[in-house]
C-alpha cells in the first residue's frame, strides 16, 4: 500500500517517547562532569597518578550503579503513578459515561470547536469504550496511556552513558600519562564532543551546545580543583 502524506510526514519525526534520550544525555554529561570534577578536585590534592586512577574507577563504578537505579526507579514510579491514573479514569467513565462526555465535549469547545459538533464527536467517541479511556486520560492527564517510557531502556542507557562519560578523563592515566592537565584537556574535549552530539537531537547548534557543555564541566573542575589545592593531601593527616 502507498503511504499518505500524513505517514509520510510523520516518519520525518524523531522518537522522542521511547524514554532513553533523556537518561542517556544525562547519563554521558553526568558521567563526564562527575568524573572531570573528582579528577580535578584529588589531583588538585595532590595526591599520586594512582590514587587519582582509583578515585576515577570507584566514581564510574559507584555513579553507573546510582544513576541507573535512579532512572529505573524514577520511570517506574512515574508508569505505575500514570496506571493508577488510567484506572481511576477507567472507573469514572463506568460509572458516569454521561457526564463524563460532556466533560470532553467542554474541553474541546474550551480550545474552540463548535458546540455541537463537540458533542458529536465526544459521543462517538464514548461508544467505543477503550478509545474513550484513551481519549479521556490524554485530555486530562497529557499523557498516552499506550506510550509510556521503559524504565529499563532508561536505566540501561544511562548506565551505559555514564560509565562511558567518566571513563573519558580517566583514558590518559590509563594509557600511561600521569599529567593531570592532559586529563582534564581530554576531558573538556569530551565534554564538547558530547554537546555536539545532543546538538544533532535538539537541531541546534553544535558549537554552541558543545561550548556549553565545556564551560559547565569547566566550572565543576574549577570549584573541586580549588578545594583540592585548599585542603591538600597534607590537611588530611
Amino acid at each position: 500500500m502507498t503511504e499518505t502524506p500524513a505517514a509520510l510526514r510523520e516518519a520525518h519525526h524523531a522518537d522522542v517517547s521511547g524514554g532513553w534520550l533523556r537518561p542517556a544525555v544525562f547519563g554521558a554529561m553526568d558521567g563526564l562532569v562527575t568524573n572531570i570534577a573528582l579528577i580535578a578536585g584529588v589531583g588538585g590534592g595532590g595526591v599520586s597518578p594512582r590514587s587519582v586512577v582509583l578515585t576515577g574507577a570507584a566514581g564510574l563504578v559507584a555513579g553507573a550503579i546510582s544513576m541507573g537505579l535512579g532512572e529505573y526507579t524514577s520511570v517506574r514510579s512515574a508508569n505505575e503513578q500514570v496506571a493508577a491514573e488510567v484506572a481511576k479514569e477507567r472507573r469514572e467513565l463506568e460509572r458516569h459515561p454521561e457526564a463524563e462526555a460532556r466533560e470532553l465535549a467542554d474541553a474541546w469547545v474550551a480550545r474552540g470547536l463548535p458546540r455541537e459538533l463537540a458533542t458529536q464527536v465526544a459521543e462517538a467517541v464514548r461508544r467505543n469504550p477503550e478509545e474513550a479511556l484513551r481519549v479521556h486520560v490524554r485530555e486530562e492527564l497529557g499523557v498516552d496511556p499506550d506510550d509510556q517510557p521503559s524504565p529499563w531502556a532508561a536505566a540501561i542507557s544511562s548506565f551505559v552513558c555514564f560509565s562511558i562519560g567518566a571513563l573519558v578523563p580517566l583514558l590518559s592515566y590509563l594509557l600511561g600519562f600521569t599529567s593531570l592537565w592532559l586529563a582534564l584537556a581530554v576531558g573538556g574535549v569530551g565534554l564538547f564532543v558530547a554537546g555536539a552530539i545532543v546538538a544533532r537531537f535538539t537541531y541546534r547548534s553544535w558549537w554552541t551546545s558543545g561550548l556549553r557543555q565545556l564551560l559547565l564541566g569547566a566550572l565543576a573542575a574549577g570549584a573541586t580543583y580549588l578545594i583540592g589545592t585548599l585542603i591538600g593531601v597534607s590537611g588530611l593527616d
